[in-house]
Protein backbone atom coordinates (compact mmCIF):
# COMPACT_ATOMS: atom_id res chain seq x y z
CA UNK A 1 0.00 0.00 0.00
CA UNK A 2 1.45 3.37 -1.06
CA UNK A 3 1.48 6.49 1.10
CA UNK A 4 -1.38 7.94 -0.94
CA UNK A 5 -3.53 4.83 -0.44
CA UNK A 6 -2.66 4.69 3.27
CA UNK A 7 -3.65 8.32 3.66
CA UNK A 8 -6.94 7.65 1.88
CA UNK A 9 -7.62 4.66 4.15
CA UNK A 10 -6.99 6.82 7.23
CA UNK A 11 -9.31 9.50 5.82
CA UNK A 12 -11.98 6.82 5.37
CA UNK A 13 -11.63 5.80 9.01
CA UNK A 14 -11.85 9.41 10.21
CA UNK A 15 -14.91 10.32 8.09
CA UNK A 16 -16.54 6.98 8.92
CA UNK A 17 -15.97 7.62 12.62
CA UNK A 18 -17.44 11.12 12.38
CA UNK A 19 -20.47 9.82 10.49
CA UNK A 20 -21.00 7.02 13.03
CA UNK A 21 -20.73 9.52 15.89
CA UNK A 22 -23.36 11.75 14.29
CA UNK A 23 -25.68 8.80 13.64
CA UNK A 24 -24.99 5.34 15.12
CA UNK A 25 -27.28 3.83 12.44
CA UNK A 26 -24.40 4.35 10.03
CA UNK A 27 -22.85 1.14 11.37
CA UNK A 28 -26.10 -0.81 11.36
CA UNK A 29 -26.11 -4.03 9.35
CA UNK A 30 -28.76 -2.77 6.94
CA UNK A 31 -26.85 0.43 6.13
CA UNK A 32 -23.46 -1.30 5.80
CA UNK A 33 -24.87 -3.93 3.42
CA UNK A 34 -26.68 -1.26 1.41
CA UNK A 35 -23.43 0.69 1.10
CA UNK A 36 -21.59 -2.47 0.07
CA UNK A 37 -24.14 -3.01 -2.69
CA UNK A 38 -23.74 0.56 -3.97
CA UNK A 39 -19.95 0.35 -3.73
CA UNK A 40 -20.10 -2.75 -5.94
CA UNK A 41 -22.43 -1.10 -8.47
CA UNK A 42 -20.37 2.07 -8.81
CA UNK A 43 -16.93 0.57 -8.25
CA UNK A 44 -16.90 -1.63 -11.36
CA UNK A 45 -17.25 1.17 -13.91
CA UNK A 46 -15.10 3.51 -11.79
CA UNK A 47 -12.22 1.05 -12.28
CA UNK A 48 -12.76 1.24 -16.04
CA UNK A 49 -12.72 5.03 -15.88
CA UNK A 50 -9.57 4.97 -13.75
CA UNK A 51 -7.69 2.82 -16.27
CA UNK A 52 -8.56 5.27 -19.04
CA UNK A 53 -7.49 8.23 -16.88
CA UNK A 54 -4.13 6.55 -16.18
CA UNK A 55 -3.39 6.75 -19.94
CA UNK A 56 -4.14 10.48 -19.88
CA UNK A 57 -7.63 10.05 -21.35
CA UNK A 58 -11.16 10.39 -20.02
CA UNK A 59 -14.60 8.95 -20.76
CA UNK A 60 -17.55 11.29 -20.38
CA UNK A 61 -19.98 8.94 -22.13
CA UNK A 62 -20.28 6.27 -19.42
CA UNK A 63 -23.72 7.32 -18.16
CA UNK A 64 -25.16 7.50 -21.68
CA UNK A 65 -23.64 4.12 -22.48
CA UNK A 66 -25.63 2.72 -19.55
CA UNK A 67 -28.83 4.18 -21.02
CA UNK A 68 -28.22 2.76 -24.50
CA UNK A 69 -26.94 -0.65 -23.39
CA UNK A 70 -29.67 -0.81 -20.74
CA UNK A 71 -32.57 -0.43 -23.20
CA UNK A 72 -30.88 -2.95 -25.49
CA UNK A 73 -30.61 -5.47 -22.64
CA UNK A 74 -34.26 -5.09 -21.64
CA UNK A 75 -35.37 -5.31 -25.27
CA UNK A 76 -33.38 -8.49 -25.89
CA UNK A 77 -34.74 -10.15 -22.76
CA UNK A 78 -38.38 -9.02 -23.00
CA UNK A 79 -39.24 -8.50 -26.67
CA UNK A 80 -36.79 -10.85 -28.39
CA UNK A 81 -36.86 -13.37 -25.52
CA UNK A 82 -33.17 -14.18 -25.92
CA UNK A 83 -31.68 -16.57 -23.36
CA UNK A 84 -30.17 -14.37 -20.67
CA UNK A 85 -26.55 -15.59 -21.12
CA UNK A 86 -26.71 -14.60 -24.80
CA UNK A 87 -28.33 -11.24 -24.02
CA UNK A 88 -25.64 -10.45 -21.45
CA UNK A 89 -22.91 -11.42 -23.94
CA UNK A 90 -24.46 -9.07 -26.53
CA UNK A 91 -24.41 -6.18 -24.05
CA UNK A 92 -20.80 -6.91 -23.06
CA UNK A 93 -19.84 -7.10 -26.74
CA UNK A 94 -21.63 -3.81 -27.41
CA UNK A 95 -19.66 -2.19 -24.59
CA UNK A 96 -16.44 -3.48 -26.17
CA UNK A 97 -17.48 -2.09 -29.56
CA UNK A 98 -18.17 1.36 -28.10
CA UNK A 99 -14.84 1.27 -26.26
CA UNK A 100 -13.09 0.25 -29.49
CA UNK A 101 -14.80 3.11 -31.32
CA UNK A 102 -13.57 5.62 -28.74
CA UNK A 103 -10.05 4.22 -28.89
CA UNK A 104 -9.91 4.34 -32.69
CA UNK A 105 -11.19 7.92 -32.84
CA UNK A 106 -8.60 9.00 -30.27
CA UNK A 107 -5.65 7.15 -31.85
CA UNK A 108 -6.40 7.08 -35.59
CA UNK A 109 -8.06 10.46 -36.05
CA UNK A 110 -6.06 12.06 -33.20
CA UNK A 111 -9.19 13.52 -31.61
CA UNK A 112 -9.18 14.64 -28.00
CA UNK A 113 -10.71 12.05 -25.62
CA UNK A 114 -12.81 14.82 -24.08
CA UNK A 115 -14.38 15.66 -27.45
CA UNK A 116 -14.87 12.03 -28.52
CA UNK A 117 -16.60 10.94 -25.33
CA UNK A 118 -18.59 14.19 -24.99
CA UNK A 119 -20.04 13.45 -28.42
CA UNK A 120 -20.68 9.89 -27.28
CA UNK A 121 -22.52 11.22 -24.22
CA UNK A 122 -24.95 13.07 -26.49
CA UNK A 123 -25.23 10.47 -29.24
CA UNK A 124 -25.79 7.36 -27.10
CA UNK A 125 -28.49 8.93 -24.94
CA UNK A 126 -30.17 10.39 -28.01
CA UNK A 127 -30.26 6.96 -29.66
CA UNK A 128 -31.60 5.37 -26.47
CA UNK A 129 -34.41 7.93 -26.24
CA UNK A 130 -35.31 7.53 -29.91
CA UNK A 131 -35.15 3.72 -29.70
CA UNK A 132 -37.69 3.65 -26.86
CA UNK A 133 -39.63 6.74 -27.99
CA UNK A 134 -38.50 8.31 -24.72
CA UNK A 135 -40.50 5.85 -22.64
CA UNK A 136 -39.39 3.83 -19.63
CA UNK A 137 -38.82 0.13 -20.29
CA UNK A 138 -39.00 -2.66 -17.74
CA UNK A 139 -39.17 -6.42 -17.43
CA UNK A 140 -42.85 -6.76 -16.64
CA UNK A 141 -43.98 -10.38 -16.48
CA UNK A 142 -40.75 -11.47 -18.20
CA UNK A 143 -38.93 -10.85 -14.94
CA UNK A 144 -40.31 -14.09 -13.52
CA UNK A 145 -38.20 -16.09 -16.00
CA UNK A 146 -34.99 -14.27 -15.10
CA UNK A 147 -34.56 -15.49 -11.53
CA UNK A 148 -30.99 -16.73 -12.07
CA UNK A 149 -29.79 -13.51 -13.71
CA UNK A 150 -31.66 -11.41 -11.16
CA UNK A 151 -29.90 -13.23 -8.34
CA UNK A 152 -26.49 -12.95 -10.00
CA UNK A 153 -26.88 -9.22 -10.63
CA UNK A 154 -28.73 -8.09 -7.52
CA UNK A 155 -28.96 -11.01 -5.08
CA UNK A 156 -26.85 -11.93 -2.08
CA UNK A 157 -24.37 -14.73 -1.47
CA UNK A 158 -23.79 -16.48 1.84
CA UNK A 159 -27.11 -14.99 2.91
CA UNK A 160 -25.85 -11.43 3.43
CA UNK A 161 -23.11 -10.26 1.01
CA UNK A 162 -24.47 -8.37 -2.04
CA UNK A 163 -23.37 -10.00 -5.29
CA UNK A 164 -22.38 -6.66 -6.91
CA UNK A 165 -19.84 -6.21 -4.10
CA UNK A 166 -18.41 -9.69 -4.73
CA UNK A 167 -18.27 -8.95 -8.47
CA UNK A 168 -16.36 -5.75 -7.69
CA UNK A 169 -13.83 -7.71 -5.63
CA UNK A 170 -13.26 -10.14 -8.53
CA UNK A 171 -12.98 -7.32 -11.08
CA UNK A 172 -10.62 -5.36 -8.80
CA UNK A 173 -8.39 -8.41 -8.29
CA UNK A 174 -8.19 -9.16 -12.03
CA UNK A 175 -7.59 -5.52 -12.97
CA UNK A 176 -4.97 -5.15 -10.22
CA UNK A 177 -3.04 -8.06 -11.74
CA UNK A 178 -3.40 -6.55 -15.22
CA UNK A 179 -2.35 -3.08 -14.12
CA UNK A 180 0.39 -3.89 -11.62
CA UNK A 181 1.74 -7.27 -12.70
CA UNK A 182 1.78 -7.26 -16.52
CA UNK A 183 3.73 -5.58 -19.28
CA UNK A 184 0.51 -4.05 -20.59
CA UNK A 185 -0.02 -2.41 -17.20
CA UNK A 186 3.47 -0.88 -17.27
CA UNK A 187 2.75 0.39 -20.77
CA UNK A 188 -0.45 2.07 -19.55
CA UNK A 189 1.56 4.07 -17.00
CA UNK A 190 4.28 4.86 -19.54
CA UNK A 191 1.79 6.21 -22.07
CA UNK A 192 0.10 8.30 -19.39
CA UNK A 193 3.36 9.84 -18.19
CA UNK A 194 4.71 10.71 -21.63
CA UNK A 195 3.09 9.28 -24.76
CA UNK A 196 5.75 10.60 -27.13
CA UNK A 197 8.59 9.21 -25.05
CA UNK A 198 6.79 5.87 -24.76
CA UNK A 199 6.41 5.73 -28.54
CA UNK A 200 10.13 6.39 -29.04
CA UNK A 201 10.84 3.58 -26.57
CA UNK A 202 9.18 1.13 -28.94
CA UNK A 203 5.77 0.93 -27.25
CA UNK A 204 2.76 0.69 -29.56
CA UNK A 205 1.00 3.56 -27.84
CA UNK A 206 -2.08 3.39 -30.07
CA UNK A 207 -2.67 -0.25 -29.13
CA UNK A 208 -2.24 0.55 -25.43
CA UNK A 209 -4.75 3.42 -25.55
CA UNK A 210 -7.26 1.31 -27.50
CA UNK A 211 -6.77 -1.46 -24.93
CA UNK A 212 -7.62 0.97 -22.11
CA UNK A 213 -10.84 2.04 -23.81
CA UNK A 214 -11.72 -1.60 -24.50
CA UNK A 215 -11.38 -2.36 -20.79
CA UNK A 216 -13.47 0.70 -19.94
CA UNK A 217 -16.17 -0.32 -22.42
CA UNK A 218 -16.32 -3.93 -21.22
CA UNK A 219 -16.63 -2.86 -17.57
CA UNK A 220 -19.34 -0.37 -18.59
CA UNK A 221 -21.22 -3.26 -20.22
CA UNK A 222 -20.92 -5.35 -17.06
CA UNK A 223 -22.06 -2.41 -14.93
CA UNK A 224 -25.08 -1.94 -17.19
CA UNK A 225 -26.34 -5.43 -16.33
CA UNK A 226 -25.89 -4.78 -12.59
CA UNK A 227 -27.54 -1.36 -12.69
CA UNK A 228 -30.52 -2.49 -14.78
CA UNK A 229 -31.37 -5.21 -12.27
CA UNK A 230 -30.79 -2.81 -9.39
CA UNK A 231 -33.44 -0.40 -10.74
CA UNK A 232 -35.57 -3.06 -12.57
CA UNK A 233 -36.30 -0.53 -15.31
CA UNK A 234 -34.55 1.88 -17.66
CA UNK A 235 -35.64 5.46 -18.28
CA UNK A 236 -33.47 6.53 -21.25
CA UNK A 237 -33.64 10.21 -20.34
CA UNK A 238 -32.28 9.75 -16.81
CA UNK A 239 -30.75 6.27 -16.42
CA UNK A 240 -27.05 6.68 -15.62
CA UNK A 241 -27.21 10.47 -15.62
CA UNK A 242 -23.95 11.99 -14.34
CA UNK A 243 -22.51 8.58 -13.43
CA UNK A 244 -19.40 9.54 -15.36
CA UNK A 245 -18.86 12.26 -12.75
CA UNK A 246 -19.08 9.66 -10.01
CA UNK A 247 -16.48 7.51 -11.76
CA UNK A 248 -14.13 10.46 -12.31
CA UNK A 249 -14.53 11.56 -8.68
CA UNK A 250 -13.79 8.04 -7.39
CA UNK A 251 -10.71 7.77 -9.61
CA UNK A 252 -9.38 11.21 -8.66
CA UNK A 253 -10.02 10.61 -4.97
CA UNK A 254 -8.26 7.26 -5.34
CA UNK A 255 -5.06 8.87 -6.56
CA UNK A 256 -5.49 8.88 -10.35
CA UNK A 257 -3.99 12.02 -11.84
CA UNK A 258 -5.99 13.66 -14.64
CA UNK A 259 -2.61 14.32 -16.25
CA UNK A 260 -2.14 10.56 -16.57
CA UNK A 261 0.52 8.13 -15.41
CA UNK A 262 -0.68 7.72 -11.81
CA UNK A 263 -3.24 5.63 -9.99
CA UNK A 264 -4.01 2.17 -8.63
CA UNK A 265 -6.95 -0.22 -8.48
CA UNK A 266 -6.92 -0.23 -4.67
CA UNK A 267 -6.99 3.56 -4.68
CA UNK A 268 -10.01 3.64 -7.03
CA UNK A 269 -11.90 1.18 -4.83
CA UNK A 270 -11.07 3.25 -1.74
CA UNK A 271 -12.22 6.37 -3.60
CA UNK A 272 -15.54 4.67 -4.36
CA UNK A 273 -15.96 3.73 -0.69
CA UNK A 274 -15.16 7.29 0.39
CA UNK A 275 -17.79 8.72 -1.96
CA UNK A 276 -20.43 6.40 -0.53
CA UNK A 277 -19.51 7.40 3.03
CA UNK A 278 -19.67 11.07 2.03
CA UNK A 279 -23.15 10.54 0.57
CA UNK A 280 -24.19 8.89 3.83
CA UNK A 281 -22.79 11.88 5.70
CA UNK A 282 -24.73 14.24 3.43
CA UNK A 283 -27.96 12.40 4.25
CA UNK A 284 -27.21 12.34 7.99
CA UNK A 285 -26.53 16.08 8.03
CA UNK A 286 -29.88 16.66 6.33
CA UNK A 287 -28.35 18.19 3.20
CA UNK A 288 -30.87 17.93 0.32
CA UNK A 289 -30.15 15.03 -2.04
CA UNK A 290 -30.28 17.51 -4.92
CA UNK A 291 -26.90 18.77 -3.71
CA UNK A 292 -25.24 15.36 -4.12
CA UNK A 293 -23.74 16.35 -7.44
CA UNK A 294 -22.51 19.63 -5.95
CA UNK A 295 -20.71 17.58 -3.31
CA UNK A 296 -19.17 15.38 -6.01
CA UNK A 297 -18.12 18.44 -8.00
CA UNK A 298 -16.44 19.88 -4.91
CA UNK A 299 -14.70 16.57 -4.27
CA UNK A 300 -13.34 16.48 -7.84
CA UNK A 301 -12.16 20.09 -7.53
CA UNK A 302 -10.36 19.40 -4.26
CA UNK A 303 -8.79 16.27 -5.73
CA UNK A 304 -7.52 18.13 -8.80
CA UNK A 305 -6.13 21.00 -6.68
CA UNK A 306 -4.36 18.53 -4.38
CA UNK A 307 -2.97 16.61 -7.37
CA UNK A 308 -1.68 19.83 -8.93
CA UNK A 309 0.02 20.90 -5.72
CA UNK A 310 1.63 17.47 -5.27
CA UNK A 311 2.78 17.55 -8.89
CA UNK A 312 4.45 20.93 -8.42
CA UNK A 313 6.09 19.75 -5.22
CA UNK A 314 7.51 16.68 -7.00
CA UNK A 315 8.81 18.87 -9.82
CA UNK A 316 10.58 21.16 -7.33
CA UNK A 317 12.13 18.16 -5.55
CA UNK A 318 13.36 16.71 -8.87
CA UNK A 319 14.75 20.10 -9.89
CA UNK A 320 16.67 20.44 -6.61
CA UNK A 321 18.05 16.93 -6.96
CA UNK A 322 19.17 17.64 -10.52
CA UNK A 323 20.87 20.86 -9.44
CA UNK A 324 22.55 19.09 -6.52
CA UNK A 325 23.80 16.32 -8.83
CA UNK A 326 25.10 18.86 -11.35
CA UNK A 327 26.88 20.80 -8.60
CA UNK A 328 28.48 17.64 -7.24
CA UNK A 329 29.84 16.75 -10.67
Amino acid sequence: MSKKELGLALLLIVIGGITAALNPLFLSGVNVLNMANLIGLFGVFSIGQGIIIITGGIDLSVGSMFALLGVILVDLLVNYELPWPLAVLVVLAAGLVLGLLHGLLVTRLKLQPFVVTLCGLLIYRGIARYYTQDSTTGFGYAGDSLDTLTWLASGRSFGIIPNPFLILLVVALVMAVVLHRTVFGRYLYAVGRNEEEARHSGINTDAVIIGAYLLGGSLAGLSTVLLVFYTSSVSPSSFGNFYELYAIAAAVLGGCSLRGGEGSILGIVLGTVLLQILQNLVNILGIPSSLNFAVMGGVILLGVVADQQLGRRRERIQLHRSQATAAAE
